[in-house]
């Protein structure tokens, strides 16, 4: 007798929580001075804030040093295999839609091998939050190049720089009709746990992009973004129906019809004030296609967030086909789109 699988989410009464009640009691082995860490740390504390259940609470993750996460959190967990996370939390989240799923993966794991799968958990707006730690490196098999790396990059697999030019991430989510996109690097305690909560409250894949810093292969990969020096000049945070504005409030970005175009411009010179800074709007997709494309200043912070039907909700809602008998098979198996052999 075939099990039928209960796709009604359970009723859970939330438990509250410390961010330490969300650590395992597995060692965390991961580089001293990894990124990794950081990131750990911020998903505990939002969890506790909002107040998760461990019961019911699932990290999938696939091949890399992002991958050991699930390892790590006080929660259910699947460590699943290169490049298939998007494909199996696709599969918990439609046996049981109750579940809160977690996604874990690296730049290398979801972009190269794992690319097909994130392209189409992004279309079918499955309800899971979706971490992508981008590092532009293979750091668990010793440093080469990954879809992230950027031209001229000397790796282990590009001892002559890389040639390929860079998979833009946050580009590729707006691409693929991803519904919540946002950026953050691994050292903005503050701002990550912040997103991290956003993407978790949004109906549907939300998907953050983590900057994050491999000390041994690939140390300063985002340095400009987050050493204290250069981070104003760096760093634009976006936030809804706020001016988009960077560099203590010196600098802004302006819309140019003409070129359909974001531009910096100084604020205070040439007679442009704040006023004349673009006001983010987190629910326009060309705003947001512009902003990630931004290499200077780097856009952070929710970048895109529109409400949309849920994959499980429409899989629920759909009716079952009707079971074919073995008359119709057979008319199926040797219908017109077949020949014979002789």
């Amino acid at each position: 007798m075939a099990t039928v699988l209960d796709r009604t989410p359970q009723a859970t009464t939330p438990k509250a929580t410390l961010p330490k009640d969300w650590a395992s009691d597995q060692e965390v082995r991961w580089c001293p001075g990894c990124g990794d860490y950081a990131i750990l740390k911020a998903v505990q504390k939002t969890l506790a804030e909002i107040g998760a259940d461990p019961d019911n609470t699932v990290f999938v993750s696939g091949i890399g040093c992002a991958a050991r996460f699930p390892y790590y959190i006080e929660s259910y967990g699947f460590h699943t295999i290169h490049g298939r996370a998007a494909a199996i939390a696709t599969g918990v989240k439609l046996a049981n839609p109750g579940l809160d799923v977690w996604v874990v993966s690296g730049d290398g794991d979801s972009l190269s091998i794992g690319g097909n799968h994130l392209m189409h958990l992004f279309r079918r707006n499955v309800d899971l939050v979706y971490l992508l730690f981008n590092n532009q490196v293979y750091g668990l098999t010793k440093g080469q190049a990954s879809p992230t790396s950027p031209v001229g990059q000397v790796t282990p697999s590009t001892p002559g720089g890389s040639l390929d030019a860079p998979v833009n991430a946050a580009a590729l989510a707006l691409g693929a009709n991803a519904r919540f996109v946002a950026r953050v690097p691994d050292v903005a305690q503050g701002p990550l746990v912040e997103v991290l909560a956003r993407a978790h409250g949004h109906r549907g894949t939300g998907f953050v992009e983590i900057l994050q810093n491999c000390i041994v292969y690939n140390d300063g990969a985002f340095a400009a973004v987050t050493d204290k020096a250069t981070a104003t000049e760096h760093q634009l945070w976006c936030r809804h129906g706020e001016p988009l504005v960077f560099a203590d409030g010196r600098k802004g970005l302006r819309f140019v019809p003409e070129r359909l175009a974001l531009e910096v411009f100084a604020v205070g010179e040439a007679g442009l004030g704040v006023e004349a800074a673009l006001v983010h709007d987190e629910t326009n997709p060309l705003i947001a296609q512009l902003l990630v494309r931004l290499e200077t200043p780097t856009a952070l912070g929710v970048i895109h967030s529109v409400e949309a039907a849920t994959y499980e909700t429409r899989f629920a809602a759909a009716a079952a086909p009707p079971k074919p008998d073995l008359a119709d098979l057979q008319k199926l198996v040797t219908g017109r789109n077949t020949w014979t052999i002789d």
